[in-house]
Protein backbone atom coordinates (compact mmCIF):
# COMPACT_ATOMS: atom_id res chain seq x y z
CA UNK A 1 0.00 0.00 0.00
CA UNK A 2 2.29 2.24 1.12
CA UNK A 3 4.37 2.38 -2.66
CA UNK A 4 1.34 2.55 -4.20
CA UNK A 5 0.64 5.50 -1.66
CA UNK A 6 4.05 6.63 -2.76
CA UNK A 7 3.61 6.75 -7.04
CA UNK A 8 0.17 8.46 -6.39
CA UNK A 9 1.52 10.90 -4.59
CA UNK A 10 4.30 11.45 -7.36
CA UNK A 11 1.82 11.39 -10.15
CA UNK A 12 -0.13 14.06 -8.36
CA UNK A 13 2.84 16.78 -8.02
CA UNK A 14 3.08 16.12 -11.60
CA UNK A 15 0.11 17.05 -12.76
CA UNK A 16 -0.40 19.51 -10.21
CA UNK A 17 3.25 21.50 -11.33
CA UNK A 18 3.47 20.38 -14.57
CA UNK A 19 6.14 22.91 -15.36
CA UNK A 20 8.35 22.41 -12.52
CA UNK A 21 7.77 18.84 -13.04
CA UNK A 22 8.87 19.26 -16.52
CA UNK A 23 12.39 20.19 -15.75
CA UNK A 24 12.73 18.05 -12.90
CA UNK A 25 12.50 15.14 -15.22
CA UNK A 26 14.51 16.71 -18.28
CA UNK A 27 17.90 15.90 -17.33
CA UNK A 28 16.52 12.58 -16.73
CA UNK A 29 15.04 12.37 -20.11
CA UNK A 30 17.98 13.56 -22.09
CA UNK A 31 20.36 11.15 -20.49
CA UNK A 32 18.53 8.17 -20.95
CA UNK A 33 17.34 8.96 -24.62
CA UNK A 34 21.01 9.85 -25.52
CA UNK A 35 22.27 6.82 -24.18
CA UNK A 36 19.03 4.49 -26.10
CA UNK A 37 20.09 6.78 -29.37
CA UNK A 38 24.08 6.30 -29.20
CA UNK A 39 23.98 2.69 -28.13
CA UNK A 40 21.45 1.26 -30.66
CA UNK A 41 23.34 3.29 -33.27
CA UNK A 42 26.93 2.18 -32.66
CA UNK A 43 25.65 -1.61 -31.97
CA UNK A 44 23.95 -1.10 -35.39
CA UNK A 45 26.80 -0.28 -36.95
CA UNK A 46 29.05 -2.86 -35.71
CA UNK A 47 26.77 -5.74 -36.04
CA UNK A 48 26.66 -3.85 -39.85
CA UNK A 49 30.17 -3.78 -40.48
CA UNK A 50 31.47 -7.44 -38.69
CA UNK A 51 28.15 -9.33 -40.51
CA UNK A 52 27.41 -8.37 -43.52
CA UNK A 53 29.87 -5.15 -44.62
CA UNK A 54 33.22 -7.56 -43.81
CA UNK A 55 31.33 -10.64 -45.77
CA UNK A 56 30.70 -8.69 -48.71
CA UNK A 57 34.22 -6.34 -48.89
CA UNK A 58 36.73 -8.46 -47.22
CA UNK A 59 35.08 -12.00 -46.71
CA UNK A 60 34.30 -14.22 -44.21
CA UNK A 61 38.28 -16.19 -42.77
CA UNK A 62 40.54 -14.58 -45.61
CA UNK A 63 43.59 -13.62 -45.26
CA UNK A 64 44.75 -10.90 -48.17
CA UNK A 65 48.35 -10.58 -49.14
CA UNK A 66 48.99 -7.27 -50.04
CA UNK A 67 51.64 -4.55 -51.24
CA UNK A 68 50.50 -2.31 -48.42
CA UNK A 69 48.15 -2.30 -45.78
CA UNK A 70 44.29 -1.67 -46.93
CA UNK A 71 43.74 0.92 -43.91
CA UNK A 72 46.53 2.96 -42.08
CA UNK A 73 45.79 6.10 -39.98
CA UNK A 74 49.75 6.74 -40.15
CA UNK A 75 50.75 10.81 -41.17
CA UNK A 76 54.66 10.18 -41.57
CA UNK A 77 55.82 10.93 -44.88
CA UNK A 78 58.79 8.04 -44.66
CA UNK A 79 56.21 5.62 -43.70
CA UNK A 80 54.30 6.03 -47.14
CA UNK A 81 57.60 6.65 -48.83
CA UNK A 82 58.48 2.79 -47.61
CA UNK A 83 55.23 1.49 -48.80
CA UNK A 84 55.81 2.48 -52.40
CA UNK A 85 58.85 1.40 -52.72
CA UNK A 86 57.47 -2.06 -51.63
CA UNK A 87 57.75 -4.71 -54.72
CA UNK A 88 53.82 -5.47 -56.22
CA UNK A 89 51.89 -8.24 -55.48
CA UNK A 90 51.80 -10.87 -59.00
CA UNK A 91 50.10 -13.74 -60.30
CA UNK A 92 53.37 -15.49 -59.68
CA UNK A 93 52.79 -14.56 -56.42
CA UNK A 94 49.23 -15.89 -56.29
CA UNK A 95 50.55 -19.45 -58.00
CA UNK A 96 53.07 -19.87 -55.57
CA UNK A 97 50.69 -19.65 -52.54
CA UNK A 98 48.57 -21.82 -54.62
CA UNK A 99 51.41 -24.63 -54.90
CA UNK A 100 52.87 -24.33 -51.32
CA UNK A 101 50.02 -23.86 -49.47
CA UNK A 102 49.32 -26.60 -46.98
CA UNK A 103 46.10 -25.47 -45.57
CA UNK A 104 42.94 -26.04 -47.43
CA UNK A 105 41.95 -22.51 -49.05
CA UNK A 106 40.28 -20.90 -52.22
CA UNK A 107 42.79 -18.86 -53.35
CA UNK A 108 42.05 -15.41 -55.61
CA UNK A 109 43.42 -12.79 -57.17
CA UNK A 110 41.43 -9.05 -57.92
CA UNK A 111 41.91 -5.67 -58.75
CA UNK A 112 40.06 -2.34 -59.02
CA UNK A 113 39.51 0.79 -60.14
CA UNK A 114 36.74 3.13 -60.60
CA UNK A 115 35.57 3.97 -63.92
CA UNK A 116 32.61 5.08 -66.19
CA UNK A 117 30.67 1.93 -68.34
CA UNK A 118 28.88 2.30 -71.34
CA UNK A 119 26.29 0.30 -72.50
CA UNK A 120 25.29 -0.49 -76.63
CA UNK A 121 22.13 1.91 -75.84
CA UNK A 122 24.47 4.51 -75.27
CA UNK A 123 23.77 5.38 -71.85
CA UNK A 124 26.78 5.88 -69.38
CA UNK A 125 27.11 4.87 -65.42
CA UNK A 126 29.77 7.13 -63.81
CA UNK A 127 32.25 6.27 -60.76
CA UNK A 128 31.31 2.32 -60.84
CA UNK A 129 33.86 -0.09 -59.22
CA UNK A 130 35.44 -2.01 -62.04
CA UNK A 131 36.98 -5.47 -60.94
CA UNK A 132 39.09 -7.89 -62.54
CA UNK A 133 39.32 -10.60 -60.29
CA UNK A 134 39.61 -14.73 -60.64
CA UNK A 135 37.00 -17.05 -60.91
CA UNK A 136 37.17 -17.81 -57.10
CA UNK A 137 36.66 -14.15 -56.20
CA UNK A 138 32.70 -15.35 -56.36
CA UNK A 139 33.09 -17.71 -53.61
CA UNK A 140 35.24 -15.92 -51.58
CA UNK A 141 33.19 -12.56 -51.27
CA UNK A 142 29.75 -14.81 -50.98
CA UNK A 143 28.50 -12.93 -54.89
CA UNK A 144 25.34 -14.69 -56.19
CA UNK A 145 24.51 -14.47 -59.33
CA UNK A 146 20.60 -13.36 -59.90
CA UNK A 147 20.20 -13.83 -63.68
CA UNK A 148 23.22 -15.49 -66.46
CA UNK A 149 26.45 -16.66 -64.71
CA UNK A 150 29.73 -16.20 -63.72
CA UNK A 151 32.53 -16.61 -65.94
CA UNK A 152 34.48 -19.80 -65.96
CA UNK A 153 37.52 -21.15 -65.09
CA UNK A 154 38.65 -21.76 -68.67
CA UNK A 155 36.91 -17.92 -69.66
CA UNK A 156 39.53 -16.27 -66.75
CA UNK A 157 42.61 -17.97 -68.26
CA UNK A 158 42.08 -17.31 -71.64
CA UNK A 159 40.80 -13.80 -70.40
CA UNK A 160 37.67 -13.97 -72.62
CA UNK A 161 35.93 -10.24 -72.49
CA UNK A 162 32.86 -11.47 -70.46
CA UNK A 163 31.59 -9.75 -67.71
CA UNK A 164 29.11 -9.76 -64.83
CA UNK A 165 27.18 -6.63 -63.93
CA UNK A 166 26.54 -5.49 -60.42
CA UNK A 167 22.44 -5.24 -59.58
CA UNK A 168 22.42 -1.15 -59.35
CA UNK A 169 24.85 -0.91 -63.12
CA UNK A 170 22.45 -2.88 -64.99
CA UNK A 171 19.54 -1.26 -64.08
CA UNK A 172 20.85 2.12 -64.67
CA UNK A 173 22.62 1.02 -67.90
CA UNK A 174 19.59 -1.12 -69.39
CA UNK A 175 16.35 -0.12 -67.09
CA UNK A 176 13.84 -3.43 -67.28
CA UNK A 177 15.47 -4.70 -70.33
CA UNK A 178 17.04 -8.15 -70.34
CA UNK A 179 20.95 -7.15 -70.33
CA UNK A 180 22.29 -10.45 -70.90
CA UNK A 181 24.05 -11.01 -74.04
CA UNK A 182 24.30 -6.97 -74.09
CA UNK A 183 27.97 -5.40 -74.59
CA UNK A 184 29.38 -2.82 -72.61
CA UNK A 185 32.24 -0.79 -73.07
CA UNK A 186 34.94 0.39 -70.42
CA UNK A 187 37.37 2.60 -71.71
CA UNK A 188 36.43 1.56 -74.99
CA UNK A 189 37.05 -2.21 -74.49
CA UNK A 190 34.21 -4.30 -75.33
CA UNK A 191 32.39 -6.95 -72.97
CA UNK A 192 29.74 -9.30 -73.49
CA UNK A 193 27.33 -9.64 -70.31
CA UNK A 194 26.84 -12.66 -68.83
CA UNK A 195 25.48 -12.46 -65.62
CA UNK A 196 24.07 -10.01 -63.47
CA UNK A 197 24.88 -10.11 -59.52
CA UNK A 198 21.98 -10.07 -56.92
CA UNK A 199 21.59 -6.99 -54.90
CA UNK A 200 24.54 -6.49 -52.49
CA UNK A 201 22.53 -3.16 -50.74
CA UNK A 202 24.51 -0.09 -49.68
CA UNK A 203 27.34 0.80 -46.84
CA UNK A 204 26.43 4.30 -45.14
CA UNK A 205 24.32 5.35 -48.39
CA UNK A 206 27.28 4.30 -50.63
CA UNK A 207 25.65 1.52 -52.97
CA UNK A 208 27.64 -1.98 -53.33
CA UNK A 209 25.74 -2.66 -56.19
CA UNK A 210 27.54 -0.02 -58.70
CA UNK A 211 30.21 -2.41 -59.50
CA UNK A 212 31.49 -4.84 -62.79
CA UNK A 213 33.83 -7.74 -62.53
CA UNK A 214 36.01 -9.10 -65.20
CA UNK A 215 38.11 -11.56 -66.05
CA UNK A 216 41.69 -10.22 -64.01
CA UNK A 217 43.44 -11.52 -67.37
CA UNK A 218 40.98 -9.21 -69.52
CA UNK A 219 41.68 -6.46 -71.39
CA UNK A 220 40.62 -4.20 -67.65
CA UNK A 221 44.47 -5.99 -66.58
CA UNK A 222 45.86 -2.65 -69.37
CA UNK A 223 44.35 -0.22 -67.09
CA UNK A 224 43.87 -1.59 -63.82
CA UNK A 225 47.89 -2.50 -62.88
CA UNK A 226 50.92 -3.09 -64.86
CA UNK A 227 51.24 -6.94 -66.78
CA UNK A 228 51.33 -9.42 -64.06
CA UNK A 229 50.50 -7.28 -61.23
CA UNK A 230 47.45 -7.71 -58.95
CA UNK A 231 46.12 -5.45 -55.91
CA UNK A 232 45.71 -8.41 -53.83
CA UNK A 233 45.91 -11.78 -53.57
CA UNK A 234 42.67 -13.40 -51.23
CA UNK A 235 42.81 -16.49 -49.31
CA UNK A 236 39.84 -17.99 -48.15
CA UNK A 237 40.31 -20.78 -45.48
CA UNK A 238 37.80 -23.81 -45.19
CA UNK A 239 38.51 -24.30 -41.53
CA UNK A 240 37.78 -20.91 -39.53
CA UNK A 241 40.13 -22.38 -36.83
CA UNK A 242 43.43 -22.57 -39.37
CA UNK A 243 43.32 -18.93 -40.38
CA UNK A 244 46.00 -18.40 -38.14
CA UNK A 245 48.14 -21.06 -39.31
CA UNK A 246 47.92 -19.97 -43.49
CA UNK A 247 48.39 -16.48 -42.29
CA UNK A 248 52.38 -17.70 -41.15
CA UNK A 249 52.25 -19.71 -43.80
CA UNK A 250 51.69 -17.49 -46.87
CA UNK A 251 53.90 -15.11 -44.76
CA UNK A 252 56.88 -17.83 -44.99
CA UNK A 253 56.03 -18.25 -48.21
CA UNK A 254 56.98 -14.45 -49.48
CA UNK A 255 59.23 -14.08 -47.40
CA UNK A 256 61.17 -17.08 -49.01
CA UNK A 257 60.27 -15.80 -52.34
CA UNK A 258 61.46 -12.38 -51.35
CA UNK A 259 64.88 -13.45 -49.65
CA UNK A 260 64.15 -11.85 -46.52
CA UNK A 261 66.77 -12.32 -44.08
CA UNK A 262 65.21 -13.28 -40.34
CA UNK A 263 66.28 -9.51 -39.39
CA UNK A 264 64.75 -8.02 -42.13
CA UNK A 265 60.99 -6.74 -41.96
CA UNK A 266 57.68 -8.12 -44.32
CA UNK A 267 58.08 -6.15 -47.64
CA UNK A 268 54.57 -6.65 -47.95
CA UNK A 269 51.11 -6.96 -45.91
CA UNK A 270 49.06 -10.06 -44.35
CA UNK A 271 45.71 -8.54 -43.05
CA UNK A 272 42.62 -10.91 -41.92
CA UNK A 273 39.37 -9.28 -41.52
CA UNK A 274 39.92 -8.81 -37.82
CA UNK A 275 43.46 -6.91 -38.29
CA UNK A 276 41.54 -4.36 -41.02
CA UNK A 277 38.48 -4.02 -38.92
CA UNK A 278 40.71 -3.06 -35.78
CA UNK A 279 40.13 0.53 -36.87
CA UNK A 280 36.20 0.58 -36.26
CA UNK A 281 37.27 -1.49 -32.83
CA UNK A 282 39.35 1.15 -31.75
CA UNK A 283 36.71 3.84 -32.27
CA UNK A 284 34.12 1.91 -30.99
CA UNK A 285 35.51 1.32 -28.01
CA UNK A 286 36.36 4.91 -27.45
CA UNK A 287 32.50 5.77 -27.81
CA UNK A 288 31.15 3.19 -25.69
CA UNK A 289 34.02 4.55 -22.80
CA UNK A 290 33.11 8.06 -23.76
CA UNK A 291 29.13 7.49 -23.63
CA UNK A 292 29.13 6.57 -19.93
CA UNK A 293 30.69 10.34 -19.26
CA UNK A 294 28.49 11.77 -21.28
CA UNK A 295 25.20 10.35 -19.61
CA UNK A 296 26.46 10.99 -16.16
CA UNK A 297 26.37 14.23 -16.46
CA UNK A 298 22.67 14.49 -18.28
CA UNK A 299 21.60 11.97 -15.28
CA UNK A 300 23.40 13.94 -12.73
CA UNK A 301 22.06 17.36 -13.66
CA UNK A 302 18.59 15.78 -13.79
CA UNK A 303 19.28 13.70 -10.07
CA UNK A 304 20.17 17.46 -8.49
CA UNK A 305 16.85 19.08 -9.84
CA UNK A 306 14.65 16.27 -8.36
CA UNK A 307 16.25 16.80 -5.38
CA UNK A 308 15.62 20.28 -5.10
CA UNK A 309 12.23 19.27 -6.24
CA UNK A 310 11.83 16.96 -3.42
CA UNK A 311 13.54 19.64 -0.73
CA UNK A 312 11.00 21.93 -1.56
CA UNK A 313 8.25 18.93 -1.64
CA UNK A 314 9.46 17.75 1.98
CA UNK A 315 8.94 21.92 3.10
CA UNK A 316 6.02 22.13 1.48
CA UNK A 317 4.12 19.50 3.57
CA UNK A 318 6.54 20.04 6.80
CA UNK A 319 2.77 19.85 8.83
CA UNK A 320 1.27 16.57 6.65
CA UNK A 321 4.84 15.13 7.64
CA UNK A 322 4.08 16.01 11.62
CA UNK A 323 0.97 14.80 11.27
CA UNK A 324 1.58 11.59 10.52
CA UNK A 325 4.39 10.97 12.95
CA UNK A 326 1.71 12.08 15.41
CA UNK A 327 -0.06 9.61 14.74
CA UNK A 328 2.45 6.83 14.76
CA UNK A 329 5.08 7.48 11.43
CA UNK A 330 7.79 5.84 12.02
CA UNK A 331 10.96 7.46 10.44
CA UNK A 332 11.56 4.24 8.07
CA UNK A 333 7.87 4.49 6.43
CA UNK A 334 8.58 8.72 6.24
CA UNK A 335 11.93 8.11 4.70
CA UNK A 336 10.43 5.16 2.40
CA UNK A 337 7.28 7.34 1.52
CA UNK A 338 9.94 10.08 0.21
CA UNK A 339 12.18 7.68 -1.69
CA UNK A 340 9.51 5.83 -3.48
CA UNK A 341 7.77 9.43 -4.25
CA UNK A 342 11.58 10.15 -5.99
CA UNK A 343 11.88 6.85 -7.47
CA UNK A 344 8.73 7.48 -9.21
CA UNK A 345 9.69 11.00 -10.60
CA UNK A 346 12.75 9.27 -11.71
CA UNK A 347 11.18 6.74 -13.42
CA UNK A 348 8.67 8.59 -14.94
CA UNK A 349 11.43 10.69 -16.72
CA UNK A 350 13.02 7.49 -18.15
CA UNK A 351 9.70 6.12 -19.52
CA UNK A 352 9.65 9.24 -21.32
CA UNK A 353 12.92 9.27 -22.30
CA UNK A 354 13.04 5.16 -23.73
CA UNK A 355 9.80 6.39 -25.94
CA UNK A 356 12.03 9.54 -27.48
CA UNK A 357 15.31 7.41 -27.48
CA UNK A 358 13.13 4.40 -29.33
CA UNK A 359 11.12 6.98 -31.78
CA UNK A 360 14.60 8.99 -33.04
CA UNK A 361 16.25 5.93 -33.17
CA UNK A 362 13.55 3.89 -35.60
CA UNK A 363 13.30 7.93 -37.11
CA UNK A 364 17.46 7.38 -38.17
CA UNK A 365 17.19 4.27 -38.85
CA UNK A 366 14.68 4.89 -41.81
CA UNK A 367 15.51 8.00 -42.67
CA UNK A 368 19.46 7.66 -42.59
CA UNK A 369 21.88 5.68 -44.04
CA UNK A 370 23.14 4.24 -40.05
CA UNK A 371 21.90 0.86 -39.20
CA UNK A 372 19.96 1.02 -35.86
CA UNK A 373 17.84 -1.02 -33.36
CA UNK A 374 16.92 -1.03 -29.82
CA UNK A 375 18.00 -3.61 -28.03
CA UNK A 376 15.86 -5.04 -24.82
CA UNK A 377 18.94 -4.87 -22.56
CA UNK A 378 19.10 -1.22 -22.98
CA UNK A 379 15.81 -0.39 -22.48
CA UNK A 380 16.20 -2.18 -18.96
CA UNK A 381 19.38 -0.95 -18.17
CA UNK A 382 18.31 2.80 -19.45
CA UNK A 383 14.88 1.99 -16.74
CA UNK A 384 17.18 1.34 -14.05
CA UNK A 385 19.30 3.83 -14.66
CA UNK A 386 16.02 6.31 -14.41
CA UNK A 387 15.34 4.62 -10.77
CA UNK A 388 18.16 4.73 -9.59
CA UNK A 389 19.21 8.14 -10.06
CA UNK A 390 16.00 8.98 -8.54
CA UNK A 391 16.43 7.05 -5.32
CA UNK A 392 19.94 8.52 -5.08
CA UNK A 393 18.69 12.09 -5.49
CA UNK A 394 15.63 11.39 -2.70
CA UNK A 395 17.86 9.82 -0.21
CA UNK A 396 18.81 13.67 0.99
CA UNK A 397 15.28 14.97 1.18
CA UNK A 398 14.50 11.93 2.47
CA UNK A 399 16.99 11.44 5.63
CA UNK A 400 16.07 15.30 6.11
CA UNK A 401 12.01 14.37 6.25
CA UNK A 402 12.80 11.61 8.45
CA UNK A 403 14.68 13.70 11.05
CA UNK A 404 12.11 15.86 11.24
CA UNK A 405 10.50 16.76 15.15
CA UNK A 406 6.99 15.91 15.08
CA UNK A 407 6.36 19.11 17.67
CA UNK A 408 8.12 21.61 15.57
CA UNK A 409 6.60 20.24 11.74
CA UNK A 410 2.98 20.51 13.41
CA UNK A 411 3.65 24.27 14.68
CA UNK A 412 5.23 24.34 10.63
CA UNK A 413 3.24 28.08 9.00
Amino acid sequence: MQLWEGVTLAMTQLRAQKLKSFFALLGVMIGVMFLLVVVSVVEGMDRYIREDFSSQIFGINTVRLRRSPEISFSSDPEYWRTQRRRPRITYDDAEAVRRRLSVPARIGVESGSSDPVVGDNGRTVTNVRVMGVSPEIFQIRNWAIERGRAFTPQEADRGTPVIVLGWGTADQLFGGSNPLERTVRIRGFPYRVIGVMEPLGSFFGESLDNLVVAPARSAVQAFLNPRGVVDQVVVQTLDPSTLRETQAEIEGIMRARRGLRPTEENDFALETTEETLSFWDRISTVLFIALPGLVAIALVTGGIVIMNIMLVSVMERTREIGVRKALGARRQDILTQVLIESASLSGMGALIGIALGIALTVILSATTPLPASVAPRWITLAMLLGVGVGIAAGVYPAARAARLDPVEALRYE
